[in-house]
């Protein structure tokens, strides 16, 4: 129950993604360049809050088990690389805006897109994938997939993912707290990445395992 709770107010958030989405596309259309068949954005690199991890995952139990086993297999792959990733940050721990830009530079292919390059979850996929191909507010400062047509200098609405990662970090320490976790405080804005997610079940995400 506890989880079905959150999952419907994770939704809503991803609602909201999906009609600002939608918006900048009838508003600014010939500046979204996202289509069928285009999937840089599901080669960045990022991490989920343990709500959406456990929403994925909850998801990805429902597939047919050879579609799982093939995702897991790319999940380990992903994993490895993202080890790698890790590795070059360290580099920058006492600088995190070179260490966000370093990041932003490094590719790793999502365990969730298939050889058709298309994601294996896309009703599901993270609040993260949907407003990629559009302006997007992060950590205050504006920013945009650079295959979008947006000009630079020019003023345009944006999505605030800031406050969808307060929500999202908000409704993952109340899941912690609901399942009697002691340190939700602490790990209710720890990151965690979509093959972690994909290889963790739901009830050893939300104990940290």
């Amino acid at each position: 129950m506890v989880f079905e709770e959150l999952f419907a107010a994770y939704e809503e958030i991803s609602a909201a993604a999906d009609a600002a989405f939608a918006k900048m596309q009838r508003d600014y259309g010939a500046a979204v360049k996202c289509a069928h068949g285009c999937a840089d954005c599901c080669h960045a690199v990022f991490g989920l809050f343990l709500v959406e991890a456990a929403y994925i995952r909850s998801h990805f139990e429902r597939l047919p088990a050879g579609e799982q086993e093939e995702i897991l297999r790319r999940a380990e792959q992903a994993e490895e690389e993202i080890r790698l990733v890790q590795k070059k940050l360290n580099y920058y721990t006492d600088d995190p805006v070179m260490q966000a830009y370093a990041l932003s530079r490094q590719r790793v292919r999502c365990p969730l897109l298939n050889a058709k390059d298309e994601c294996a979850l896309y009703p599901h996929r993270p609040v993260t994938c949907r407003v990629y191909g559009i302006p997007v507010a992060v950590r205050g400062r504006a920013q945009v997939c650079w295959k979008a047509g947006f000009e630079r200098g020019k003023e345009y609405p944006t999505f605030n993912l800031d406050a969808a990662y307060r929500e999202l970090c908000r409704l993952s320490a109340l899941l912690l707290t609901k399942a009697k976790q002691p340190d939700a405080a602490e790990r209710a804005s720890l990151l965690i990445s979509v093959a972690k997610a994909l290889q963790t079940p739901v009830e050893a995400l939300v104990r940290g395992e």
